[in-house]
């Protein structure tokens, strides 16, 4: 693929309408939390039918677990169960459909795609990934349309980067019940979420760091389980975040994702943070594009020593710089829609190498725009100041940078 076709870019420009009307002049109000990211959120998804194209597709995952529990039944397994379902030939026109919304919301508010990637992508596929079809009919369906609000909470205040060897935690057994209990922080979605996925180690009295890690699904206002206001942070404020506690909160089997304890919920983690990786890569254009646009613009409007700043060489490099971090992030997205057409995917070192691009490039681009706005960029009033507070997350979460050069290198190495 090397350009978009003229479907998505009649798509594209829908989307661009409604971002430009409903998102743009409201921007500063969303920055402030004095209007609800979800509301937004909600009105994008009728107004484009989105709630319903997401509940058919849940639908299909739903079918798709009941004939995998029948297969199951029969003693099918997983490897001979793929090939018979074999790829999706929609995959690439499906990927390249979800992509195009998170570049044009990222334009403004990237915090938005945050908050809905978390909700209707983490939280959600984590059920129809890995759950029961009861689980998907209950929990998924729901957060697929947006009538529920999700949450994904692997992080805890000891355990960043090594969310697995530092989680605290803990799942205990208690006759047909598990009693969980441990905290959870920067949660996207923590402090409204109706549904969150709660990943902690089964505790059997044997060493942390041997036990089984398990999801279980909780909703909110369960005895024992309080999420807090939302924190304040540097930037994305309209994706809000906070923190869990759990003390002692009884859940039943129902809620234990696949509804047994061999779930693989270690591989599960792993498939969420590479389905996040590679949606940076679409943030990250469209902050990009919408740098450059702003900066253009500035670079021919500015006048200083006499003439419009662009035409002085070094703005021009900016520029130039600009636009070649926008060919390549573009380019690694379709890559990724190439894949899916031809019904592969970005490995996890691939997709490590493309978030670290991507969220390095946007950082750079950003810090050039506001330097080329001068004292203007850095004032709140100039929205490249909010962009380059929104993209240094992109560096943060889904794994640090360090993260993905460890994860890239080791891949290397072993081959």
């Amino acid at each position: 693929m090397i350009e978009w076709s003229e479907t998505h870019v009649a798509i594209r420009d829908a989307i661009r309408k409604f971002v430009e009307a409903e998102v743009k002049p409201h921007r500063e109000a969303l920055e402030r939390e004095e209007r609800s990211p979800y509301e937004v959120l909600r009105n994008f998804f009728n107004t484009f039918g989105i709630a319903d194209m997401n509940l058919a597709k849940g639908q299909s995952d739903l079918a798709r677990a009941r004939k995998r529990e029948e297969a199951i039944a029969r003693g099918e397994t997983p490897a001979a169960r793929a090939k018979r379902e074999g790829a999706n030939p929609e995959a690439g026109n499906e990927m390249a459909l979800r992509m195009i919304p998170v570049i044009e919301f990222s334009r403004y508010c990237p915090g938005l795609i945050t908050a809905l990637g978390v909700s209707v992508g983490l939280a959600a596929n984590a059920i129809t990934g890995r759950g029961t079809a009861r689980q998907i009919e209950r929990w998924a369906l729901p957060l697929l349309t947006l009538e529920k609000i999700g949450a994904w909470a692997i992080t805890e205040p000891g355990s960043g980067s090594d969310a697995f060897g530092s989680m605290r935690s803990t799942a205990r057994r208690d006759g047909d019940d598990y009693v969980l209990n441990g905290s959870k922080t920067f949660i996207t979605n923590g402090p409204y979420a109706d549904t969150v996925i709660f990943i902690c180690k089964l505790d059997e009295g044997n060493d942390p760091r041997e036990r089984k890690v398990v999801s279980f699904i909780l909703d909110k206002g369960m005895p024992g389980f309080t999420q807090s206001k939302p924190l304040r942070k540097m930037g994305q404020h309209t994706s809000p975040t906070g923190e869990l506690f759990l003390e002692d909160v009884r859940v039943g089997r129902d809620r234990l994702i696949g509804e047994t304890e061999s779930a693989p919920a270690r591989e599960g983690a792993k498939d969420t943070f590479l389905a996040e990786r590679t949606l940076v890569a679409a943030m990250a254009l469209g902050i990009i594009e919408q740098c450059l646009a702003l900066s253009t613009e500035y670079a021919k409007t500015r006048v200083q020593f006499g003439k419009p700043i662009g035409e002085f060489q070094l703005i021009q490099l900016k520029l130039a710089k600009m636009e070649v971090a926008r060919m390549n992030v573009q380019n690694l997205i379709f890559r990724q829609i190439e894949l899916a057409a031809e019904g592969g995917a970005m490995g996890l070192a691939e997709a490590s190498a493309c978030k670290l691009y991507s969220a390095q490039a946007t950082m750079e681009v950003t810090l050039e725009a506001v330097q080329l706005f001068g004292g203007n960029g850095y004032m709140s009033e100039y929205q490249v100041e909010q962009l380059c507070r929104d993209a240094k997350v992109l560096q943060i979460y889904g794994g640090t940078d360090e993260i993905q050069v460890s994860q890239i290198a080791r891949s290397l190495l072993a081959r």
